[in-house]
């Protein structure tokens, strides 16, 4: 697959071959779910809690005698049918994350690329750039000229802060390392910008 290059003007520059088994792959839907799912149940804390009867605070005496009263037989105030008292089945903490395995994570990593790499306005590969500065207002110029504005995801050849730096205030922006991608990020990004670079070592990574 050959897609253009761009500068960061947005003019066309030269073009790029991209792995076939990489960009232009039969899509796994399956796999996709299945990553997107395993990210957001690795990303939750787990912290909820609740007290069951046992760990409710409060007397075991018998609110009023057995019979004779014309109520409803009760045993202790800690019971669930009272407010106040324990909860049924309540959540407690655990660990809700799990190993996904490692090819099929790949699998959805190299469909999403496919699936992304389908449609040449939302997905653009860029000549490698730095921004000196730092600044946000460098980094919106050049997203303003490769994009429409929506929710952008930029794949970086390498960890560069300064890049990082100057997006970070961009609501909009999220930073992936070619070698770090996110399923949930990547999939759910109106706009995909791949560094040159990136792209070339995309190849290498999910290609070998």
């Amino acid at each position: 697959m050959d897609k253009k290059v761009f500068s960061i003007e947005g003019k066309e520059l030269r073009t790029i071959t991209l792995n076939d088994s990489v960009f232009a792959r039969e899509i796994s839907e399956g796999s996709i779910y299945n990553a997107v799912r395993n990210e957001l149940a690795n990303r939750r804390v787990g912290t909820a809690c609740t007290k069951s009867r046992a760990e409710v605070r409060g007397t075991t005496a018998k609110p009023w005698r057995q019979k004779g009263t014309g109520r409803a037989r009760a045993g202790r105030r800690r019971s669930p049918v009272w407010v106040g008292g324990g909860i049924v089945f309540g959540p407690k903490p655990r660990d809700y994350s799990y190993v996904m395995p490692k090819k099929i994570k790949q699998l959805a990593m190299k469909s999403i690329l496919s699936m992304k790499a389908q449609n040449d306005d939302s997905f653009k590969i860029v000549e490698d750039f730095t921004i000196e500065t730092g600044k946000t207002k460098d980094m919106l110029n050049i997203l303003n000229a490769l994009t429409n504005g929506e929710k952008t995801v930029v794949v970086l050849k390498d960890d560069d802060k300064l890049i990082r730096r100057a997006g970070r205030n961009l609501p909009n922006v999220r930073f992936l390392s070619y070698n770090r991608l996110s399923a949930h990020t990547l999939f759910y990004g109106k706009n995909v910008v791949v560094m040159e670079g990136a792209a070339s070592k995309l190849n290498e990574f999910y290609g070998g």
